[in-house]
C-alpha cells in the first residue's frame, strides 16, 4: 500500500515516514512548494504524480493564536486546501484521511465528546479545521476524518519540547490546570492512521468511512502533563522545573481554548480496531527516545 501524506515536515508526516518500513507500507510525503495547500492549483498534480492508494491530509495551518489575526490564511489552508486535496482523491479514485482536531468543539460538554456531538469552534483555527471537515465531506464519501488532540513528538514544535526548553531557563513555570484532554504521541497516531488506511483501501464498507476520534488513552491537564514531563526528564538527568498550576483566566491568549478537549475514541476502536496507548505510556516511550545514547 502506498500512502501519500501532505505536510512533509509535520509531526504526523514524520511519524508516518518513520513507521512505514516496520508497518509494511510505502509512505511518500509531499509539501511546499510542490504541494502547497494555500495554492490549490498546485495540489492535484503533485498528488496524482505519486499514484497513491490513499491520501492522508496532515498539512495544516496550526498557529492557533496567529490564526486570530490571520483567519483568511488559516481558512485558505485548512478549509479550501483540504477540499482541494479531497478533490484530488476523487480524481484518483482513492480514499482520503483528513486529520482534524478537538478544537471543532467549544469545550463546554462535561464528558467526553462523541463524533456526532454538535460542533461549535471558539477560535479561528477551530473554525478553519471545521471548514476542512465540511469540504472533505462535500467532495467525497470515501473519507475518514480523524479528530485528534494535544499532538506531540520528539521533534517539531509542541508542548513537550516547549516545556523542556523553558525548563532550561526557568525554575518555576506557570501552567494552566483547568483545560482537560489527552496528549497524543505522533508515532502512535501514525500506526492508527495506517490501520485506518488499510481498512479503507481493502474494504468498501460504509461504516469504515465517516468521522472518528483518535487520541491518547486516559486524560490529564496541561499542568499535570508538564509535571509528568519534568518527572521523567529529571529521572533521566534532563531539565526540570516546578509547575505552578494556574487558571486559564490568569493566562490570556489571543485564541480561546476549549476547557474540555476529551474525545471518546471507542468508535475508532470498534470499527477500525485502532486503540492508542494510555498517554503516560506514549510519553515514557517518547522521552526514552530523546535520551542521549
Amino acid at each position: 500500500m502506498r500512502i501519500v501524506v501532505t505536510g512533509k515536515t509535520g509531526q504526523i508526516a514524520t511519524a508516518l515516514l518513520d513507521a512505514a518500513a516496520a508497518a509494511g507500507v510505502e509512505v511518500i510525503a509531499v509539501g511546499r512548494p510542490e504541494c502547497d495547500l494555500a495554492d490549490p492549483a498546485s495540489i492535484a498534480g503533485s498528488l496524482v504524480a505519486v499514484q497513491p492508494d490513499c491520501i492522508v491530509n496532515a498539512a495544516a495551518y496550526t498557529a492557533v493564536d496567529a490564526a486570530e489575526a490571520d483567519e483568511a490564511a488559516a481558512l485558505a489552508i485548512n478549509g479550501v486546501g483540504a477540499g482541494a486535496v479531497a478533490q484530488a482523491a476523487v480524481a484518483l479514485g482513492v480514499p482520503i484521511i483528513q486529520i482534524s482536531t478537538d478544537y471543532v468543539f467549544d469545550g463546554s460538554k462535561p464528558t467526553r465528546y462523541l463524533e456526532d456531538d454538535p460542533v461549535c469552534p471558539i477560535n479561528a483555527y477551530g473554525a478553519s479545521k471545521l471548514a476542512g471537515e465540511e469540504a472533505v465531506r462535500a467532495a467525497t464519501d470515501n473519507h475518514a476524518i480523524l479528530r485528534t488532540s494535544w499532538v506531540y513528538s520528539a521533534g517539531g514544535k509542541n508542548f513537550l519540547r516547549t516545556m523542556l526548553q523553558l525548563a532550561e531557563m526557568r525554575d518555576v513555570l506557570t501552567i494552566v490546570h483547568d483545560q482537560h484532554g489527552a496528549p497524543s504521541y505522533a508515532p502512535d497516531l501514525a500506526l492508527a492512521i495506517i490501520a485506518v488506511a488499510r481498512n479503507l483501501t481493502r474494504r468498501d464498507d460504509a461504516e469504515l468511512r465517516g468521522t472518528f476520534h483518535m487520541a491518547g488513552g486516559g486524560e490529564t491537564t496541561w499542568a499535570d502533563f508538564a509535571q509528568e514531563i519534568f518527572r521523567l526528564s529529571a529521572a533521566a538527568g534532563g531539565p526540570s522545573a516546578t509547575v505552578q498550576p494556574i487558571a486559564t483566566s490568569a493566562y490570556p491568549t489571543p485564541a480561546k481554548r476549549p476547557e474540555n478537549s476529551r474525545l471518546d475514541c471507542s468508535k475508532l476502536a470498534k470499527v477500525h480496531g485502532a486503540v492508542l496507548p494510555e498517554w503516560r505510556d506514549g510519553l515514557q516511550r517518547c522521552m526514552n527516545g530523546m535520551r542521549p545514547q
